[in-house]
């Protein structure tokens, strides 16, 4: 029987088998702590405290072993080595994008391309994507992060592959989508085959496919597609600049400017469309009923993300939504929901709480907004108190975590997205964006911290 993410968690034992080997582990990686002897790390250390800089590190080096003896995994019939944050077998959309952001940091890559070249090796004729490589879930397109990986992993190697077919021995579904930039190309236009009143903006199929998973008043229950997510549009706008990188280094000159022009389309869109002056913040759009969906949650601020966001709609929405304490900024920011939302609550039950949560995915996203803004005492506030929530608070990574004590939730001694908190304190230090689609990458923890990822 195969093992999956509810009969893992409602087993005990297997939570109990999971962390049983923690502490030799941590003992193991605490032999030999590196000094601090960069500018950036002897400013987080005088930051942390000695103790918790020396736990990072121990940190680092535990999560590194776990990518590499349980996150790197084979698919049945398959061939190569697939990367996951999970315990239990799958691989999905998103969490892929923030993993390898996260390898990034050491400068490790090759599983940008592994794991993508996999999911378009099964693109459907249309350019339909599923969002996972096990289960398969009915029009659950993959979540706009496919070109972003592809600029993450080849800024960091080459963009040549992108020129390449898959091999015959893949077996690929629509063979004749042909190259992997061309079946790049036809997974963003698929994305707006979902924009059913055509005014520019797709729609979610389901809280579900957007990664948020109960987050049902929001975005709608499964199969749905009747909101237009600002989030999914923000996505967009950043897939879309994405394929213009790659067109450039492909010296594609028409579509690169074809898809920059789209992009700055879409961000007028965004703001013609989703921002609500009243509340002063961006809200997603229910298309069946042509009415805002007035449900604040962390997605909402995503057009920070995307740049999409005038400076003064950034203003506003920082001071009066985020920094809200009545709403998002809890204890441990950023909260999943607005607390004044009638469906807020935190813990959970075996399942994936996004009604109030503190989630990876979207402060990571929200953090870099902030800086590219110019909030940067806000991304520093932000990233030290997820920091002491996953470093100070929790012996063990956790998937997501309670906002108003800190409380550790879902998969234990999780090695995926969440470890993204580590470093972030170190990138707010140094101004540097591992998610920017331009930038030249750095592998930041070896070059600062002196840990680096084992071979």
């Amino acid at each position: 029987m195969s093992l999956t993410r509810r009969s893992f968690l409602s087993n005990a034992a297997a939570l109990g088998a999971a962390a049983a080997g923690f502490p030799a582990l941590k003992a193991l990686a605490q032999t030999a702590t590196p000094a601090a002897n960069t500018p950036a790390a002897k400013a987080l250390l005088a930051t942390v405290g000695e103790k918790s800089y020396a736990e990072l590190l121990a940190r680092l080096a535990i999560c590194n072993t776990n990518i590499q003896t349980r996150g790197i995994k084979t698919i049945r019939n398959v061939e190569g080595k697939f990367l996951t944050g999970y315990p239990y077998n799958e691989f999905y959309d998103w969490d892929l994008y923030f993993e390898n952001l996260y390898l990034s940091y050491f400068g490790v890559f090759p599983y940008c391309f592994t794991n993508l070249k996999e999911f378009l090796n099964r693109q459907q004729a249309d350019g339909y994507t599923n969002r996972s490589l096990i289960k398969q879930r009915d029009r659950q397109h993959f979540k706009p992060f496919l070109a972003q990986l592809a600029v993450l992993g080849s800024k960091q190697s080459n963009y040549d592959w992108l020129k390449d077919s898959p091999t015959a021995a893949m077996k690929p579904v629509a063979s004749a989508n042909g190259t992997y930039y061309n079946r790049l190309k036809l997974y963003v236009d698929k994305w707006f085959s979902y924009d059913f009143d055509n005014n520019g903006l797709p729609a979610w199929n389901s809280a579900d496919a957007a990664g948020t998973d109960n987050q049902w008043s929001r975005a709608g229950a499964i199969g749905t597609f009747e909101v237009e997510g600002v989030d999914l549009a923000s996505y967009l706008v950043r897939e879309l600049r994405a394929m213009a990188v790659i067109a450039t280094h492909l010296e594609m000159k028409e579509d690169a400017q074809a898809f920059t022009t789209r992009a700055d389309q879409l961000c007028k869109k965004i703001n013609d469309v989703f921002w609500d002056e009243a509340d002063g913040i961006y809200y997603d759009r229910n298309e069946k009923k042509n009415q805002l969906v007035k449900v604040k949650s962390a997605t909402n601020f995503m057009p920070l993300f995307a740049g999409a966001a005038t400076p003064e709609r950034a203003k506003r929405m920082i001071n009066e939504r985020l920094l809200n304490e009545k709403e998002f900024w809890l204890a441990y920011p950023v909260a999943s929901y607005a607390k004044t939302e009638p469906d807020y609550y935190q813990g959970s039950h075996n399942e994936c709480n996004w009604r109030g949560s503190t989630w990876a995915p979207t402060n990571y996203m929200i953090f870099q907004g902030l800086m590219r803004y110019g909030y940067t005492d806000v991304a520093k506030e932000l990233a030290a108190r997820l920091f002491d929530m996953a470093v100070n608070k929790n012996p063990v990574l956790r998937e997501y975590y309670n906002a108003e004590t800190g409380q550790g939730l879902g998969q234990t001694q999780f090695w995926g997205f969440t470890a993204l908190y580590y470093v972030m304190p170190l990138e707010c230090r140094m101004k540097y964006d591992a998610s920017d689609l331009e930038k030249p990458f750095q592998a930041i923890v070896p070059q600062e911290l002196g840990v680096s990822y084992p071979v």
